[in-house]
């Protein structure tokens, strides 16, 4: 053990490969860990932070506008983009130097450069001015993450990525989001709430493909109701530049006049550089590293977490990965598996969308007879504020044993009221346990205790 450097190396800076670190080294493991780019990965710098702050600001323009109905009078309003990055890329900043005291408090060795594996337990790790240090380890975690899928097909030389977005310059007045997933549709939501006109294109018959079929389509149709032009079936055929405006021909005969134009159809697992292929390592057919139960890969000494593996690309799944595998690696391995099918998830469009669970439409295929609770409302808050927002929430139960199998939201901070709900799936909830639950009076999040016949 000791005739290596370290006995942990972790490739990425991440989420996951800052979790594995730390609590690896709170277990007496000597951590090394290696990252060419900013402190707390994807998540931190280029999705889930940003992309939920980014929202918050969304959302300010829908409660100036609500104000007036609860007889408030608000004056004229603008919108500082500007002053929006630049508050955000601080509040960045300052999350860097967290995790950097983070990682420098639990006694683990930075190492600024990109990583890749020479040898089962070899890493050399080339910093920015082209110096390469080696590293020996008794095992070797990857943790890169994922990035967006580059834009390809008529115009991509002009398109931009979700990681361009953030600091897109000017304000894009007139936005064109290629894409039906969270992300797509997440960006749409968010920049159409800033006061760009958005468009989203889709190739496919409905957005949001793998949730459940009416939530999306609910999602869809709420988002619709805040101006966002939605076209299905449809892809870019034709891309002409005329200055600073994209002139965009759709599949579908529609011509399109914008300032820029997102490509948002994917993310693949960063895998480009590391040397696997040279190791063994043969990649899945998506591009993901294959691993075992314990997340070790082809090569036992190798292991891998997070949106690499592919298992759910959610950072609090990162997270758990990373304490799994390091309670296999240095604890006595008594925690239990990733219950991967009770995750929760979130969605934040405008509307939000929550779910933990199975869809209506999976619990089906798996189960078999299942029944459906369905509650669809003005939430009490559009009473006076005149907005046409509605709620919709959705219970699918297993009908042999009453266990409740998903829960799905759509509606102002689903996101908050599913991850309570999550902790009772997880624990195997049952409808009539459910229905014994006492709501708490006026909110939302009572109609889920108040569900009492099945709609189908």
């Amino acid at each position: 053990m000791d005739s290596f450097d370290c006995d942990l190396f972790v490739v990425g800076a991440g989420s996951g490969g800052v979790r594995a670190s730390r609590m690896a080294a709170a277990r007496g493991a000597r951590v090394i860990v290696a990252e060419g780019s900013a402190l707390g990965g994807t998540c931190v710098n280029l999705g889930c932070i940003p992309k939920k702050l980014y929202s918050h600001a969304a959302h300010c323009h829908e409660q100036f506008q609500e104000a007036v109905g609860f007889g408030w009078h608000v004056g004229e309003v603008s919108f500082d983009w500007q002053r929006l990055r630049t508050r955000r890329a601080a509040e960045i900043t300052r999350l860097n130097g967290v995790y950097d005291k983070l990682l420098s408090g639990a006694g683990v060795r930075l190492v600024r450069g990109w990583a890749r594996l020479l040898d089962p337990h070899t890493v050399g790790v080339k910093s920015h001015d082209g110096e390469e240090q080696r590293f020996t380890a008794r095992h070797i975690l990857l943790a890169t993450g994922g990035r967006p899928q580059r834009p390809s097909g008529p115009g991509a030389e002009w398109a931009i990525t979700s990681d361009e977005l953030f600091d897109i310059d000017p304000f894009p007045r007139r936005l064109l989001v290629v894409g039906g997933g969270y992300i797509a549709c997440e960006f749409a939501s968010i920049f159409q709430g800033l006061g760009s006109q958005v468009t989203l294109v889709h190739r496919g018959p409905r957005i949001l493909r793998g949730f459940d079929e009416e939530i999306a389509g609910f999602a869809d149709l709420e988002m619709r109701k805040k101006g966002l032009t939605v076209r299905l079936n449809a892809t870019v055929a034709e891309v002409q530049r005329r200055g600073d405006v994209q002139v965009v021909r759709l599949s579908d005969g529609h011509t399109v006049e914008v300032d820029a134009v997102l490509q948002a159809t994917g993310r693949l697992p960063l895998t480009e550089g590391l040397g696997l292929e040279a190791l063994g390592i043969t990649l899945n057919a998506e591009g993901t590293v294959p691993v075992d139960a314990r997340f070790q890969t082809a090569i036992p000494s190798v292991l891998a977490i997070g949106d690499l593996v592919g298992h759910k690309a959610l950072t609090p799944v990162a997270l758990a990965e990373a304490m799994v595998l390091v309670d296999h690696l240095f604890g006595d391995g008594q925690r239990p598996p990733i219950d991967y099918e009770a995750i929760a998830t979130a969605v934040f469009t405008h509307p939000n969308i929550a779910t933990v669970g199975m869809s209506e439409e999976r619990a089906r295929r798996l189960h078999g007879e299942v029944r459906v609770f369905r509650s669809e409302f003005k939430a009490l808050k559009h009473t006076l504020s005149d907005s046409t927002e509605r709620t919709l929430m959705k219970i699918v139960v297993d009908a042999a044993t009453d266990r409740v199998l998903g829960m799905h939201m759509v509606g102002a901070d689903a996101g908050e009221v599913i991850q309570g709900f999550a902790v009772a799936v997880q624990a195997g909830l049952t409808k009539a346990q459910i229905d014994r639950t006492i709501g708490i009076h006026p909110t939302g999040a009572e109609e889920f205790v108040t569900m009492r016949e099945p709609v189908r």
